[in-house]
């Protein structure tokens, strides 16, 4: 049982999305909203979000695209129940999911999720390092942020399996890791469009937002940059159209 003290209350898209969440713990920003521009959906299509927390990117796409038939699937079962109350809250469908994204095809399929029946799939998975970050004391944090070395591909692979032929994966991850991400996207999927984000104008790279499509054969495709910031350090305006919902990120061909 969450307490009411240890949640708050955010407001997401300019107010257009408001998102209950755990006060300490991993806390949604601006990759989720990042992550829910760039992801190509039209009404009707079943989208599924792996490793949802509490539903920011799967919701914050339902925002903009009414109509999609959504799912979001998360391990920690209060992150659920808050994912739950967030899309009723918002009057947005959704179903939240108690499933471990690693989990074999009979688990998904119990959870209604089978092989070959979604048309897109989001996730953010856990991205750091081991090696290289020292991990949160706090346990969820630690869960949302840290990856085993297998993460990646455990993560791809359940959303193959439920994606229908040519349905599309994006994805966001960190950017010196886009070396992984290609390894665990060169089984299965292809015609991918690659951007980077970076935090202001001449600095390195901070993530990539990739998308993939289920037996894609297009040849890979590097995208323009997204800078954030401008040289105060304060978004871009054409960024604060995005974060504030007013525009999206296709990633998808012109």
């Amino acid at each position: 049982m969450i307490e009411a003290a240890d949640i708050t209350e955010d407001a997401f898209l300019g107010g257009r999305l408001r998102l209950m969440q755990k006060r300490s713990g991993h806390r949604a920003g601006h990759d989720a909203v990042l992550l829910a521009a760039a992801t190509d959906a039209q009404a009707g299509d079943r989208v599924v979000e792996l490793g949802a927390g509490v539903g920011a990117a799967g919701l914050a796409l339902a925002r903009r695209v009414e109509g999609i038939r959504l799912s979001l699937v998360e391990i920690d079962p209060e992150l659920a129940q808050l994912a739950q109350a967030n899309a009723a809250a918002n009057t947005i469908a959704a179903e939240a999911i108690v499933l471990d994204v690693t989990a074999d095809a009979q688990a998904f399929a119990a959870n209604g999720l089978l092989p070959d029946s979604a048309d897109a799939v989001l996730m953010n998975p856990p991205f750091n390092d081991p090696t290289r970050h020292r991990g949160s004391p706090d346990q969820a944090r630690h869960t949302a942020h840290v990856a085993r070395e297998e993460t990646l591909h455990a993560w791809v692979h359940a959303a193959r399996r439920i994606l229908r032929s040519s349905g599309v994966l994006t994805l966001i991850w960190r950017a010196d890791g886009i070396g992984d991400v290609m390894a665990a996207l060169s089984r299965g999927f292809g015609s991918l469009a690659i951007m980077p984000v970076h935090g202001g104008t001449g600095k390195p790279a901070i993530r990539v937002l990739v998308r993939a499509v289920k037996g894609g054969r297009a040849p890979t495709r590097l995208l323009p940059g997204l800078v954030l910031n401008d040289e105060l350090n304060l978004p871009k305006k054409e960024v604060r159209d995005i974060l504030e919902g007013r525009a999206a990120l296709p990633l998808g061909e012109p």
